[in-house]
């Protein structure tokens, strides 16, 4: 296979918009909302609009770091940089786990919406084939999978506007929903237990799935290093998603909880779908079971591009195999994206194995995962900053807002999270996961990485990026 010299930069500002919003709103939204609705009741939007907050100071902490310096490897080159070879290691090799087992939740949840159509068909066998297609499509150009995740992160984005105008059109006209007998309206966010019908402690709870749906924005940064532009294009990218997050998240699922009573949501399969059936829109339901599809084949693609450019930087830096390090001709690190296939084919075994139980166990591990990527971000971007003079601060061209408040509440914000994943039984295992996996890398640094710099063996220095 001939070697290209480095990763083309052919990512344009609307692809890396798109892969942001692809990688966010996906199975977090269509399939994990139902669950945080279930431990929260309508005071879910509470912890929408918390969690986007604290995700808000990740991005610009990244972004402030991504401008400053963009290459590929990101955050985790950012980590080795000013908190040290360890923390790089373990931020770039954790980055990659968040990503593999996102997409194994991703794959899971395509696998439960084809079982919409064809219920008797083993699940696994729908997992097991869009492996195949995604990692087939990741081999392509650069241009080519941008291009590809603008169109479906386009199509989800559409649908899910059409189904917010079409849901405040029912409730403005005061359509009953069809054999529930059910009102519609604002009425339901406070007629079934109350705004936070299970207290505190539901809304608590619930972070563990909305910090799980947020998880992938990050992966702005990791496009950095094929991004046309950098200095321009992120920061319109980091401060145009937050709030359209946010604003299809929360205002989504306002309208989702007006249209069907809360305790009822999420029982069959994904709950935009299961909302328009028994609304007795057939052909709705069907036509918003190829959106969620599709926003799965999305944030799947989008997991496996951010998964595989992080390791070939931790390959650049000598973290990884250096096959990992290897381009094909069209200048995408294919061994990464076999690996990451290969890595998906458990997810088909779960889903052979354990298929009620898979997805919020998966989710849970995702979102620590997720939520130490973060962690490790903010406290990247602190050290960043402590090692700079007064005069470098000033000419930072993108810097972080409410320095040093707001990081330093989005990181006491992040430890809150690994207490609640710790706290509640059902989330407990994923901590466990967690912690063991963390352990396993400073073991595999230490016995691995240290000895072979020690010998003053060579390592990488970051592949020039070619436009």
């Amino acid at each position: 296979m001939q070697q290209a010299q480095g990763l083309k930069r052919g990512l344009s500002a609307r692809h890396i918009r798109f892969m942001a919003l692809g990688s966010a709103i996906g199975t977090g939204l269509f399939y994990g909302s139902a669950s945080a609705i279930q431990m929260a009741g309508p005071a879910v939007l509470l912890a929408y609009l918390i969690g986007g907050a604290a995700v808000f100071m990740v991005m610009r902490a990244l972004g402030e770091m991504a401008v400053h310096n963009p290459v590929a490897g990101s955050f985790g080159h950012y980590a080795s940089t000013y908190l040290g070879p360890m923390a790089g290691f373990i931020l770039g090799w954790t980055y990659a786990f968040e990503m593999v087992i996102v997409a194994i939740a991703d794959v899971t949840a395509f696998g439960i919406y084809m079982g919409f159509w064809f219920p008797e068909v083993a699940r696994w066998v729908w997992v097991l084939g869009i492996v195949f297609v995604i990692g087939g499509l990741n081999l392509c150009n650069v241009k080519v999978f941008g291009e590809m995740e603008f169109w479906l992160s386009l199509l989800k984005v559409g649908a899910i506007v059409a189904m917010i105008l079409a849901g405040l059109g029912i409730m403005a006209f005061g359509f009953s929903q069809v054999g529930t007998g059910h009102a519609v309206g604002i009425s339901n966010l406070f007629d079934h237990g109350g705004f936070m019908p299970n207290g505190v402690g539901g809304l608590i709870a619930s972070f563990a799935v909305v910090m799980f749906a947020f998880g992938g924005i990050e992966i702005i940064g990791v496009t950095a290093g094929e991004a046309k532009d950098p200095q321009r294009v992120i920061p319109k990218a980091i401060n145009a998603v937050p709030l359209r997050i946010l604003l299809f998240y929360v205002l989504t699922l306002f309208v989702l909880m007006c249209l069907y009573p809360w305790p009822q949501i999420g029982s069959e399969g994904s709950p935009f779908v299961q909302i328009f059936s028994h609304l007795g829109i057939g052909s709705a339901a069907a036509v918003l079971n190829v959106v969620v599809i599709s926003a799965a084949i999305s944030a799947i693609n989008s997991d496996i591009f951010g998964a595989g450019r992080m390791m070939y930087g931790l390959a650049q830096q000598g973290h990884a195999p250096r096959s990992f390090g290897k381009l094909s001709k069209h200048g995408v690190p294919w061994m990464t994206v076999v690996v990451m296939g290969a890595a998906l084919l458990i997810g088909v075994l779960l889903n052979y194995l354990i298929p009620e139980n898979v997805f919020l166990l998966i989710a849970s591990i995702a979102t620590f995962a997720t939520v130490w990527v973060w962690l490790m971000i903010l406290l990247t971007q602190v050290a960043m900053r402590r090692s700079m003079s007064r005069e470098e601060v000033a000419q930072l061209k993108f810097p972080v807002p409410f320095w040093p408040y707001g990081p330093a509440m989005a990181i006491a914000f992040m430890v809150f999270i690994f207490g609640v994943l710790g706290y509640f039984p059902d989330t407990q295992a994923a901590l466990i996961v967690g912690v063991i996996w963390v352990v396993f890398l400073v073991a595999s640094y230490l016995l691995w990485c240290k000895p072979r710099a020690g010998q003053g063996q060579p390592v990488a220095e970051p592949v020039e990026l070619h436009r």
